[in-house]
C-alpha cells in the first residue's frame, strides 16, 4: 500500500505540474486582446498561423478557465475569470445568429465574429451551454445564466421533439440514425446545469432520461461493441457507417455513465460502464504493438473508410487516463490503476511539448509526430486540461 500511494503522489505531483504549463501556454499565446475571444489555431511556439475562431472550443476554453477558477484553489485568480469573461461576451455578442427560427451558434466566425460557417448539428450550442452555464457560476452573473437557460431550451426541444431548426433534410435513401456524441452531449449539458445548479424547466429529467436510454441503445452485437451509429430505433445500421466503432468515444461515455452510476448509487449501470463502455472499447482499440489508441475501428474488421483511421490522437487518451483513474476510484480495482498508468506513460512520454510547452495533438500509428501545431480547428484548451484537471482531482481523493 505505501508503495501504491507513492505512485499515486509522484502520478499527482507529475500531472499538476504539466497542468500549470498547459494553462501558462494557452493564457501566453491565446487570448485576442482586440476582439476578444481566443485564437484557436496555435503553432508549437505559440504564433497564430490562422485567425478563425471556432465557437466550440471558443466554448470550451470559457468553460475550462472558470471549471478552473471554481475548483481549483490555484487558479482561483482574477486574471482566469476575467479571461474567461472576454471568451464568454465574444460569445454572446458574436456567435449567436438567428436561423429558420431559432437561436444558432455558428461552427467558426472571423477573428471579429463575423460568421463563417453554420453546421447542421447541436454541438455548438452545446458547448455554448457548457460556457454559459459555468461562467454564471463563476461570476454569479444571472445574463450568463439566462443565456444558458435559454439555449437548453432549444436543445431540448431538438432532442425530444424535431432537428427542423438546425436545417437537416430528410433526403430519400438516407438512414435516419444517431451518433454517439448526440446523447452523450445532451446528458453533458444536463449534468452542467445541475452542477450550476440553475433551474432550466420543470422536467428537465427527461432530457437525462433520454440521454442515458440512447447512449445505451449503441451497445450492438450481444454487448460486444459499442456502435458510433445506430438508427432512431436503436437498431445496427447497414455498411461502414453502421459498423464504425470510435474506441475514445465509447470510453469518453463510459465515464459519463460512471460518474453518473456513482452520484446515484447505480450499480447496474456502473457495471454497465466498467464493462462495455470501458474495458471492451480499451481492449479492441489499444495497439498492442505500438501502444496508443486507435481512432476508428471496423467492428468486422474491415479496412475503416476513414484514412486516419490508425492514427494516434491527444484526445482517446485524455478520456481514457480519466476512465481508468475513475474506475479505480470506485472499484478499488488495482487492474484499473494499472491500465491508467499505461495508458498516462504513453501520453505523457508523446505529447506534451518539453520545449515550448503545451501538447501536441496527432501521431502516426507508430507514434511518430504528424502535425506539430498545439492547437487546430478541432484541438484547443479542453480535453488536455479537462483530463489532468479531473485526474488531479480523483488522485487528491485517492490520497
Amino acid at each position: 500500500m505505501g508503495d501504491q500511494r507513492t505512485s499515486l503522489q509522484e502520478w499527482l505531483n507529475k500531472i499538476q505540474a504539466e497542468l500549470d504549463l498547459v494553462v501558462k501556454f494557452w493564457t501566453t499565446y491565446s487570448h485576442d486582446v482586440e476582439n476578444g475571444g481566443f485564437f484557436n489555431c496555435l503553432d508549437e511556439d505559440g504564433k497564430v498561423y490562422d485567425e478563425i475562431k471556432y465557437t466550440w472550443l471558443q466554448a470550451r476554453q470559457v468553460w475550462m478557465y472558470c471549471r478552473l477558477y471554481v475548483e481549483v484553489e490555484r487558479f482561483h485568480t482574477p486574471d482566469i475569470l476575467e479571461a474567461a469573461r472576454k471568451g464568454a461576451d465574444f460569445l454572446l455578442e458574436k456567435c449567436l445568429i438567428k436561423q429558420n427560427g431559432f437561436t444558432r451558434c455558428p461552427f467558426s466566425v472571423a477573428k471579429d465574429g463575423a460568421t463563417i460557417k453554420v453546421q447542421r448539428t447541436m454541438f455548438a450550442e452545446c458547448f455554448y451551454v457548457l460556457a454559459m452555464s459555468e461562467m454564471g457560476r463563476a461570476s454569479t452573473e444571472e445574463k450568463y445564466k439566462v443565456a444558458a437557460r435559454d439555449m437548453m431550451r432549444q436543445i431540448k426541444h431538438w432532442c425530444l421533439v424535431d432537428t427542423e431548426g438546425l436545417g437537416r433534410e430528410n433526403i430519400p435513401g438516407s438512414n435516419f440514425s444517431t451518433s454517439l456524441a448526440v446523447p452523450m452531449m445532451a446528458y453533458c449539458v444536463w449534468e452542467q446545469m445541475l452542477t450550476c445548479g440553475i433551474n432550466w424547466s420543470d422536467d428537465a429529467e427527461v432530457l437525462q432520461k433520454w440521454a442515458l436510454q440512447k447512449m445505451l441503445q449503441h451497445i450492438q452485437r450481444d454487448g460486444q461493441h459499442v456502435l458510433e451509429n445506430v438508427s432512431d430505433l436503436g437498431e445496427e445500421l447497414p455498411g461502414s457507417a453502421g459498423r464504425l466503432q470510435i474506441p475514445g468515444h465509447a470510453i469518453e461515455c463510459g465515464w459519463f455513465l460512471l460518474q453518473n452510476a456513482m452520484m446515484n448509487k447505480d450499480k447496474e449501470l456502473a457495471e454497465k460502464a466498467l464493462t462495455l463502455f470501458i474495458n471492451k472499447p480499451f481492449e479492441q482499440g489499444w495497439d498492442k504493438v505500438n501502444k496508443g489508441i486507435f481512432y476508428f475501428l471496423d467492428v468486422d474488421e474491415y479496412s475503416p473508410t476513414q484514412l486516419e483511421w490508425s492514427m494516434k490522437l491527444w484526445w482517446p487518451l485524455n478520456e481514457t487516463m480519466i476512465a481508468f483513474l475513475m474506475a479505480y476510484q470506485y472499484t478499488s480495482d488495482s487492474s484499473y490503476l494499472d491500465k491508467f498508468q499505461t495508458v498516462a506513460e504513453y501520453t505523457f512520454e508523446k505529447f506534451p511539448d518539453k520545449q515550448h510547452g503545451g501538447w501536441y495533438g496527432y501521431l502516426d500509428k507508430k507514434g511518430e509526430l504528424t502535425h506539430r501545431f498545439k492547437g487546430g480547428p478541432w484541438k484547443g484548451f479542453f480535453h488536455v486540461p479537462r483530463s489532468l484537471y479531473m485526474c488531479e482531482k480523483i488522485l487528491k481523493k485517492l490520497l
